[in-house]
């Protein structure tokens, strides 16, 4: 294994797994069941699929340092974004599609840019590691992008019923995942 190689495996498990330490401080919610689970199951059984065909697997790595290096400033931007975006929205962070206990609308830090910046953050940090490493990692960009959208469009139709006064002015004023496009 490269030492990029390596970068990029140790930034994406301390981010996941810091990830998750922090969701022990989120207010209670619950999960939608439903279409979202059949959504995540689609892809659960794609990355299975796409594993066992070893897609991943024996492609060239890039070899051009420049590339390595802009893929990993994408990288740690996307991590950082993702990051900052989760300590904005504290409390009210939940899982893709949740529902949370007495929710408030944060559209303030990143949020003033984007509605949905962690998500925007985490497709970042995997254009990074696609850029930097191979792009056969742009399936799981595709992928995971794909979810993302659909999961947020489902969210702001909850946060449209939640806030019907203030989220639709809010929606009117910022891009859902790219700032300025889309």
């Amino acid at each position: 294994m490269r030492a990029v190689e390596l970068v990029f495996l140790v930034g994406w498990a301390v981010f996941w797994l810091g990830w998750i330490a922090a969701a022990v401080w989120t207010k209670p919610g619950q999960l939608q069941w439903g279409r979202p689970v059949g959504a995540r199951l689609v892809i659960v059984v794609v990355v299975v699929v796409l594993i066992r065909l070893r897609v991943l697997r024996g492609h060239a790595l890039t070899g051009d340092p420049w590339l390595q290096g802009v893929g990993l400033a994408l990288f740690v931007g996307g991590l950082a974004l993702a990051v900052w975006a989760r300590a904005y929205i504290g409390r009210n962070w939940g899982t893709p599609m949740s529902q949370k206990t007495d929710p408030e609308l944060v559209t303030s830090g990143p949020y003033r840019w984007v509605r949905h910046p962690i998500y925007s953050g985490i497709i970042l940090a995997m254009i990074g590691t696609a850029v930097g490493l191979s792009p056969a990692w742009l399936v799981p960009v595709v992928i995971l992008g794909g979810y993302f959208v659909y999961s947020a469009t489902r969210e702001e139709r909850y946060m449209t019923e939640r806030f019907p006064e203030t989220y639709p002015v809010y929606k009117r004023s910022t891009k859902m995942l790219i700032p300025f496009l889309f």
